[in-house]
């Protein structure tokens, strides 16, 4: 009879590490995922309060304006932060083709505020007469522009 009770009382003391373990392992995986989905949870903020509309007509002549063969587009900020006028921040594509050559010139003050605008000198390099395409990525939005040559 006593045998039966030491027996039951090693299962049980045995099951009780296994569980702390268990649950061990459980927290320290729910800290890691609670940590991702709260940093995850800052980069959406950004990117829901940034955005951006390309305001130039696409009637009018953007490509080689100054004679450089550039484009040149007005972009206005109409999110609820504020922005850098830098180049590193502007993600563009000019017929499917990643641009690194770009510039953004600010327009009337020396930053990138909200409701303010900003020119965007991109340099594709020549392009050949017809339809192209240029496309800008600032923090995850994306505006898309396209214009005859």
């Amino acid at each position: 009879m006593a045998s039966a009770s030491v027996s039951h009382l090693i299962i049980f003391i045995a099951s009780m590490v296994i569980a702390a373990g268990v649950v061990g392992t459980a927290t320290g995986s729910v800290d890691r995922f609670s940590g991702a989905i709260e940093d995850r949870s800052l980069d959406v903020s950004e990117e829901v309060r940034t955005d951006m509309e390309i305001i130039s007509d696409a009637g009018s002549p953007v490509y080689n304006v100054s004679g450089s063969e550039n484009v040149t587009l007005l972009v206005k900020n109409t999110g609820s932060r504020n922005l850098k006028p830098d180049p590193g921040l502007v993600d563009v594509l000019v017929d499917g083709r990643y641009v690194a050559a770009v510039s953004i010139e600010p327009i009337g003050s020396s930053s990138w505020e909200r409701h303010e605008v900003v020119r965007v000198h991109i340099d594709p390099g020549a392009l050949s007469t017809g339809d192209h395409r240029v496309k800008l990525v600032v923090d995850g939005d994306e505006e898309v522009f396209t214009f005859r040559v």
